[in-house]
């Protein structure tokens, strides 16, 4: 079995609503309907032995539509092969059928995916945010979702309970401003002791050692 051939054999079964199988670079990818996903995974694990979700993955094509999509990468440890499916989703309807049932793994991925992106799995058991709190408003890797953060009220449970604020960019890791050490020299992590941080920002213009 190849990827070429579960995926010939899976737009015979399902017809409509599953696409024409794209390869890059020895990749092969179908963009399938959200209505028909579950009952394409099913098949391909049943009859085509891709007995592994790999990874499952939102993704945010931001400014285009439709904006949202999952993506599925299936592995069959008999064949040694790899099938990637696709899962095109509107911004105002971003709700696809969950595939928990079809590989348990699928759970904690859909549960990422509906924390970070707002993407929602009808049936799945459990849908609940994973890495950030319940309550929390905001789908952290949005793309108009800013580098700095956005303000949010911590859980009740916290210690000492308060708030998220934004960080403040200029001066941290990620941007420098007009006159500013770069990116590298403020990287705190790149010394290996105490005594070498404390070393280089009292003599800032000190060469680097080669």
């Amino acid at each position: 079995m190849t990827p070429q051939a579960a995926a010939q054999q899976l737009v015979e079964h399902l017809g409509e609503g599953v696409g024409e199988p794209a390869e890059f670079r020895g990749e092969v990818t179908m963009v399938v309907g959200r209505d028909k996903i579950a009952a394409a995974c099913r098949f391909l694990k049943e009859h085509c032995g891709f007995d592994m979700l790999t990874d499952l993955s939102g993704i945010d094509n931001y400014g285009e539509e439709p904006r949202f999509a999952v993506a599925y990468h299936l592995y069959s440890l008999t064949h040694r092969c790899s099938l990637r499916l696709k899962v095109l989703l509107d911004e105002d309807d971003a709700l696809v059928d969950s595939v928990a049932g079809v590989w348990s793994t699928a759970d904690w991925h859909e549960r990422e995916a509906y924390d970070m992106f707002g993407i929602r799995f009808a049936g799945h058991p459990n849908l609940k945010r994973i890495l950030m709190w319940e309550g929390y408003p905001h789908h952290p890797l949005r793309k108009d979702f800013p580098l700095a953060g956005l303000p949010a009220d911590l859980p009740a449970t916290a210690e000492e309970a308060g708030r998220v604020e934004t960080a403040n960019m200029l001066g941290g890791p990620y941007f420098s401003g007009p006159g500013q050490r770069g990116t590298v020299s403020r990287e705190p992590r790149q010394y290996d002791t105490a005594a070498e941080q404390a070393d280089k920002l009292s003599s800032p213009n000190k060469a680097e050692p080669v």
